[in-house]
């Protein structure tokens, strides 16, 4: 994978590596961080991805992408496309109901900015993603939502509110969103490997769907670090950058301080005078202006504020922070080379040869998982085989204690993973299913009691249950 940006030593740029070492231990200690990049004075002094995770795949950063989409509002005002007053129904003629209602009407491109749209929930809950033409689309399902309160007034996180962005942005320069920011943002800072997920019109859905790597995430950090400027050029306008990482309106109250410090134009304040882009399940872009710093992660956490505290934890204590010396002429970033924990138990187990030529009928359930079967692969792993509605197998080989590649397919996309498992006793089988490049896993359970078999499936992180899949099934020998 090509750099984007330099290296250096933590002890060149002013930081102590053992402080280095300790995020990352702490980091390694929530179990399911995935990467992690550690930026001073523009260089990379620190960085890690825990296998089976790698430096060269793109990342679902979610929420990560809202703060993208305000730096293309932000470039599209500087380049006279609109203004922050400019009324939404005004931007979105054909998407505006006839009689939007004075909360509506008054609705302006700032309120989607800072979530103050007046609604009392995220207007993209119960959006039929398969909508398409003919109407209604994505906004106008939107603009139909009730304003309950005066814009301006009332903060409510909302997705639906940047998708809108987006919508004016395709509308007014008759491009993707992604289009627009390739030639002004993405290639400048050297990000070759984004992409991002449309709705059924082909309107980027700007509030989630961003993919990029770790690296290329560092790069826009360190471009708002730098007022907007990246090699001489002024990519995003000053005043933009110092505008959108502000407190503009006031959030909370929250369970975790970080998500009561204020909100910007799609960036969160943090503590102690740093900003971040933010994503579901612990996608970050922080940025600490004090300390020169940038950090980017990748997780897949439930717990968000846990991630944080590791950083102030371990970065906020004046000892963290040295006198630059001079390191050797070879020298560069700390690099570590973690993993995610594999299951923990036997490599085998000697029911795995008995089960051989034994299909598990599946009880009916939501996941249309009709059958399984357990065998010894060629090479002596574990090896899964679920039978989905349509007679169609997914085989998945399962490492001990190493992660062993392979391939999914998940609404009729075929997506990478790695897997891992072991058995916890002669009768339980546990694994983990890692989709890779996303923040999801599957952690199975197979207990098995004479012709019988209880399949757990449960998901690592979700925005409502975790629990997939908690089946029975009686076994049919060939």
């Amino acid at each position: 994978m090509s750099r984007i940006l330099p290296r250096s030593t933590p002890a060149a740029e002013g930081v102590d590596p053992a402080a280095l070492r300790r995020l990352v231990a702490g980091l390694d200690a929530l179990e399911d961080v995935h990467s992690v990049m550690v930026l001073r004075h523009g260089k990379v002094i620190t960085e890690a991805w825990w296998q089976p995770h790698t430096a060269d795949r793109p990342h679902v950063m979610f929420s990560v992408s809202k703060s993208f989409t305000s730096t293309a509002v932000g470039i599209a005002v500087h380049e006279g496309l609109l203004t922050l007053d400019d009324r939404v129904v005004d931007l979105l003629p054909d998407d505006a109901p006839d009689d939007p209602g004075e909360h509506l009407a008054a609705m302006r491109v700032r309120d989607l900015l800072t979530m103050t749209t007046g609604h009392s929930a995220s207007t993209m809950e119960g959006i039929d993603r398969t909508i398409s033409l003919p109407r209604p689309r994505w906004a106008g399902a939107i603009l139909a939502r009730p304003v309950e309160h005066e814009p301006g007034t009332h903060f409510v996180y909302n997705t639906g509110a940047t998708y809108l962005l987006s919508a004016i942005l395709h509308r007014l320069t008759g491009q993707r969103l992604l289009d627009y920011l390739t030639p002004r943002l993405l290639e400048p800072l050297g990000i070759t490997h984004a992409t991002w997920e449309q709705d059924p019109d082909g309107i980027d859905v700007g509030g989630f769907g961003l993919s990029v790597t770790t690296e290329e995430m560092a790069a826009f950090g360190q471009l708002y670090l730098q007022g907007g400027v990246w090699k001489g050029r002024q990519l995003v306008p000053a005043e933009w950058v110092a505008a959108a990482t502000s407190a503009q309106v006031p959030n909370g109250p929250h369970d975790w301080p970080e998500w009561n410090q204020g909100y910007g134009y799609q960036f969160w304040q943090c503590r102690h005078g740093a900003y971040r882009a933010d994503g579901a399940f612990g996608q970050y872009v922080l940025v600490w202006p004090e300390k020169d710093l940038v950090i980017t992660m990748t997780s897949g956490l439930m717990d968000l504020q846990a991630v944080l505290d590791v950083v102030w934890d371990t970065l906020l204590p004046d000892a963290a922070w040295v006198a630059p010396y001079r390191a050797a002429p070879d020298a560069g970033p700390e690099r570590f080379e973690p993993a995610l924990p594999t299951p923990s138990g036997a490599p085998s187990s000697p029911l795995l040869d008995a089960l051989a030529g034994v299909t598990y009928e599946l009880e009916p359930n939501e996941r249309d998982v009709n059958a399984l079967a357990v065998g010894r692969s060629l090479d002596g792993r574990t090896e899964v085989t679920f039978t989905t509605t349509g007679g169609v197998d997914q085989v998945q080989q399962f490492g001990y204690g190493e992660w062993v590649p392979g391939s999914w397919s998940v609404r009729g996309e075929t997506v990478d993973v790695a897997a891992a498992a072991a058995w916890a006793d002669e009768a339980t089988l546990r694994g983990r299913l890692v989709f890779l490049g996303t923040p999801f896993e599957w952690r199975l359970e197979l207990r098995f009691s004479a012709d019988d078999v209880a399949v757990t499936i449960d998901q690592n992180v979700a925005f409502g249950e975790r629990r997939m899949l908690h089946v029975p099934g009686r076994a049919r020998r060939d």
